[in-house]
């Protein structure tokens, strides 16, 4: 197993990390309704996906 030979700096260690943030997740509006939704996931609302119904809604 490596070993290493001298400790980095906390500025170092730190640096490597600059890019692990989480970046926002983006809304896309439906095709069908016009909702903002997640991208590659069912409407909440109409129930469609990629321009097809997947879930009816119940009507009351």
């Amino acid at each position: 197993m490596a070993v290493p030979r001298n400790r980095h700096s906390n500025a170092r260690k730190n640096s490597k990390r600059a890019h692990h943030a989480k970046k926002p997740k983006t809304c896309v509006s439906c095709n069908n309704c016009g909702e903002s939704k997640l991208s590659h996931v069912i409407c909440t609302k109409c129930g469609f996906y990629a321009d097809r119904a997947v879930v009816t809604q119940e009507q009351s």
